[in-house]
């Protein structure tokens, strides 16, 4: 388990080692990282901005409360409605990402497998990659921020919200990534969403060294934009292993 882990966890660099030898496909990759970047301090920002009326709007039953238990029940307020902002963008940036980008990381995992010995079944048409790519990442987002609210509540819980909720969001959230970062692989291949998963589960150690790191890096403010075109042909290298051992 511990070496199919670390097997995952190199397929990251090898895909950084792929794309660095072809700078186009790299900043290619790049631009939807960056839009989905902007786009959520942005949202952040805004919900920074008006956080004061938001709150004030979720806590009418404060007004005639004093200054002080007023004050405070609405810092607290305040300070968990931006938290859950903040937990929910972390966990569904990577599926709105791949979302946006559907059309790029499509053409970066086709020119990676095309170094790769290229794809020996019939290609599925664009059109309907498209269609099938949008609505699984759809699909994806809603299960993220379903599992986003249960570990959201569990953090509260002294103790195991500190130690073992990090762990396991990662893990889910490493879990929901590896599913996406494999699907343009799949779907080349006419396989659906279902196929995937089943495919991931006999390889579960490799699909989290994948996808935890993955999902622990784009945590971080702007490195999802150098991170994802590499995640994205690590991906495809780990389709490229499950589908030639079934």
């Amino acid at each position: 388990m511990i070496r199919d882990f670390l097997h995952g966890a190199r397929l990251l660099p090898q895909g950084f080692a792929i794309l660095r030898r072809s700078t186009r496909l790299l900043v290619l990759g790049a631009i939807p990282a960056f839009v989905t970047s902007l786009l959520y301090v942005g949202g952040l920002a805004a919900l920074a901005y008006y956080l004061t009326d938001i709150v004030s709007w979720m806590t009418p039953f404060a007004d005639g409360w004093g200054a002080g238990p007023k004050t405070a029940l609405r810092v607290l307020a305040g300070l968990l409605v931006f938290l859950v902002g903040a937990v929910v963008g972390v966990i569904t940036f990577t599926a709105v990402t791949l979302l946006i980008g559907g059309p790029f990381y499509e053409y970066i995992a086709e020119k990676v497998e095309d170094q790769l010995g290229g794809v020996q079944h019939p290609p599925t048409g664009w059109w309907t990659l498209l269609v099938r790519g949008l609505r699984d990442s759809l699909l994806l987002v809603v299960v993220s921020v379903a599992c986003a609210i249960p570990l959201l509540l569990a953090g509260f819980i002294p103790v195991i919200g500190q130690t073992v909720v990090p762990v396991l969001g990662a893990c889910v959230g490493g879990w929901l990534l590896t599913l996406e970062l494999v699907g343009v692989a799949f779907g080349r291949r006419g396989l659906r969403l279902g196929d995937r998963h089943r495919a991931l589960r006999t390889r579960r150690a490799k699909a989290l060294g994948l996808g935890v790191p993955t999902y622990l890096l784009c945590a971080i403010p702007f490195v999802a934009v150098i991170v994802m075109p590499a995640a994205v042909a690590g991906g495809t290298l780990l389709a490229r292993e499950l589908l030639t051992t079934e």
